[in-house]
């Protein structure tokens, strides 16, 4: 069997990172980068990740998609350029429409439907017509706060309330991350910009929520989000951003979901960059109220860089594998680590 090709657009923090995860796989090769980013178009990958290319093909950066990605170039995309189903969609169409299964690390994604249904169904019959599988994912929204959450839940004969908090650092996450978080800005236009809608702070409350209602069979009746600045008392910096004593350091955010006229579902996520600075400790949280009640720790967070990295690489055969059209994370098999030839785990079409 072939090595399972591998496709890459956006070649920043999250993007470069798959890069360099998938070299250390068996099985599997990377086969085509389209990034706009001029410091980076033109140049070989590996000379760009700084890594020996041996005798690996040459795999050239482009900024043009119709360069970048022809028709069943790969048997999957990783999509890792924005943060909106709306922004994703066109990038989706074409790459589907190229007969190709994606991967997008857009946080709203991972469940379109809960706020964009109507694009969830153009996505999910482009992807049938074409024969491929789209599926959003990441650390978060894609598995702690929603995708873990229901695992636990599989346990319980009965669930009351769920509450759950992640307490991370952003530092890994790259410029875009960071001017949706309005990291380094002023109080003032953080509060300007929530506003406005041009700081969103977390992206992803609602998906993981809905998600989570659907999952075990609650009617979610709406969702309530509430941003407040996270004010740093001293200079921060990190490789994405620089944040002056008095300025914003990210954001704490908190979503309600509601069912039967009552909050049923609590979710906090304060995130900032190099939060360690001011003592603060990063860790994820999970507290179920019903029958048994559940109580999970994990102390320091699991690292919001990596993980969403490994999420998007891990789930790559399960992709490939699913029925055609829209899938979300209870669609496929649980992702876990790829420790042996990827290639094994590809079902016989």
């Amino acid at each position: 069997m072939e090595n399972i090709k591998v496709g890459i657009w956006g070649f920043g923090a999250m993007g470069s990172g798959m890069a360099e995860m998938l070299l250390k796989k068996k099985g599997v090769e990377i086969v085509a980068v389209c990034d706009r980013n001029e410091a980076r178009v033109g140049k070989d990958m590996y000379e760009v990740l700084g890594v020996e290319r041996g005798d690996r093909k040459e795999v050239i950066i482009k900024s043009d998609e119709n360069e970048a990605f022809t028709e069943k170039c790969a048997d999957v995309v990783l999509l890792a350029t924005d943060s909106f189903t709306k922004g994703a969609f066109d990038k989706i169409k074409f790459i589907a429409e190229r007969k190709m299964n994606v991967i997008s690390t857009a946080e709203e994604m991972a469940y379109p439907q809960a706020q964009q249904p109507e694009l969830a169904k153009e996505i999910d019959r482009i992807a049938k017509e074409n024969n491929v599988s789209v599926l959003g994912t990441g650390i978060n929204p894609g598995f702690v706060l929603d995708l873990l959450i229901l695992a636990l839940t599989g346990t319980c004969e009965r669930v009351d309330h769920i509450k759950a908090a992640r307490i991370n650092d952003l530092s890994p996450f790259g410029k875009a991350v960071m001017e949706e978080q309005g990291v380094g800005v002023t109080l003032n236009d953080f509060n300007e910009g929530v506003k406005r809608g041009t700081i969103a702070g977390h992206v992803g409350f609602p998906e993981s929520i809905k998600m989570i209602t659907d999952g075990i069979g609650w009617n979610l009746e709406k969702v309530d989000e509430t941003r407040e600045a996270i004010v740093s008392n001293i200079y921060r910096e990190s490789k994405y951003a620089k944040v002056e004593a008095g300025n914003v350091a990210g954001c704490r955010q908190c979503g309600y979901g509601y069912v039967d006229g009552e909050v049923k579902i609590e979710m906090e996520h304060p995130q900032q960059i190099l939060p360690h600075l001011e003592g603060v400790d990063t860790g994820d949280y999970i507290w179920i109220k019903g029958n048994p009640d559940i109580s999970l720790q994990i102390k320091p967070e699991i690292p919001g860089g990596i993980g969403t990295i490994a999420m998007c690489v891990n789930s790559i055969p399960h992709v490939i594998n699913a029925r055609a059209g829209l899938r979300t994370m209870l669609d496929i098999p649980v992702p876990r680590a790829i420790m042996g030839d990827m290639r094994d785990l590809i079902e016989a079409q």
